[in-house]
């Protein structure tokens, strides 16, 4: 007991403890401030009364794109033989992801140099994105839309809220004339037209590499004469359908992951503003990680794949 009142009669250890407790008691105090959460589903148009193609996810992403230039000449302008800083850890995460793709691709292939620029870039991109929406000022710096407006100006409001997927209290915020509050920035990787984009490019590239590799072949294994090979026109069918549904299953696997990560630390941080919300913001940044990951690793491995000829699998 003694130990004990003599470790925290030590001034700074005294003003940290009392510090945690009073953090501990606020957080368990309703936010006086906020009387309901703001979650969009969609990427929402940041003016109000200009393009609705530009949202708070396009110039998040724009930024991001920014951020990943800046890396890349920041890490070559000064390059050294002996590196350190910034350059170590540019070239042991570049030596890292070089050595995963010749592992799947194969050591010392062509193919490994051909797909590494594209795998590589898809993946800092991701990774860039899940984290930049964990950063603060995300969802709650923004611009306030719908105040002070007219009932037929509000009106038509409300219905370009719902066209566009807006939730339902913003909706009925924007039919009482109440202003909404806008996000200023919005996770890329939590915008359905990002990562609808990124499983675009992902399967374009991959028919690209199997035409380039295999030539016009490279469709037989999904075109096949049904009256001479009637089994393998009906296997080449399923394959195209699992072709198709390579862009939903990496639009939604990604989108679906991100924006239910943002929306639980929204919910934590309203109900309990300390220490719970740490666990889960660990949490989401293993999380992050881990998609940015495996959408890489996917997308090698169908490069890849596509690169076999249909035959070789017998």
């Amino acid at each position: 007991m003694k130990r004990l009142l003599s470790f925290f009669s030590n001034p700074r250890v005294l003003s940290v403890t009392i510090g945690v407790i009073a953090l501990l008691a606020l957080s368990v105090v309703p936010t006086f401030s906020v009387k309901e959460l703001h979650v969009e589903l969609a990427a929402e148009s940041l003016l109000e009364h200009g393009p609705k193609w530009f949202t708070n996810g396009l110039l998040t992403t724009l930024l991001v794109d920014i951020i990943i230039i800046l890396m890349a000449v920041f890490a070559v302008s000064r390059m050294k033989e002996i590196p350190g800083g910034w350059q170590n850890i540019m070239e042991m995460v570049v030596e890292g992801m070089w050595n995963l793709t010749q592992s799947i691709a194969g050591h010392g292939s062509a193919n490994a140099r051909k797909f590494f620029p594209w795998v590589m870039t898809i993946f800092i991109f991701v990774l860039i994105s899940n984290y930049i929406g964990l950063l603060p000022g995300f969802g709650s710096i923004g611009i306030y839309h719908g105040g002070g407006g007219d009932h037929a100006q509000v009106e038509l409001g409300n219905q370009l809220a719902m066209a566009g997927g807006e939730a339902v209290a913003a909706s009925a915020a924007a039919e009482e004339g109440k202003p909404v509050l806008v996000p200023l920035f919005r996770s890329p990787s939590a915008d359905l037209n990002v990562t609808l984009a990124l499983a675009l490019i992902s399967v374009f590239m991959t028919q690209f590499f199997g035409v380039q590799a295999l030539g016009l072949s490279y469709f037989g294994k999904f075109f096949q004469n049904p009256f001479k090979r009637p089994m393998q026109a009906v296997v080449g069918f399923f394959e195209l359908i699992a072709e198709i549904s390579k862009i939903i299953s990496f639009s939604f696997r990604l989108f679906g992951n991100v924006f239910a990560g943002e929306v639980v630390l929204l919910v934590m941080a309203f109900l309990v503003t300390f220490l719970l919300p740490s666990v889960f913001y660990g949490l989401e940044l293993f999380i992050g990680f881990i998609q940015a990951l495996v959408f890489m690793l996917l997308t090698l491995a169908f490069f890849t794949m596509a690169t076999v000829s249909h035959d070789d699998h017998h």
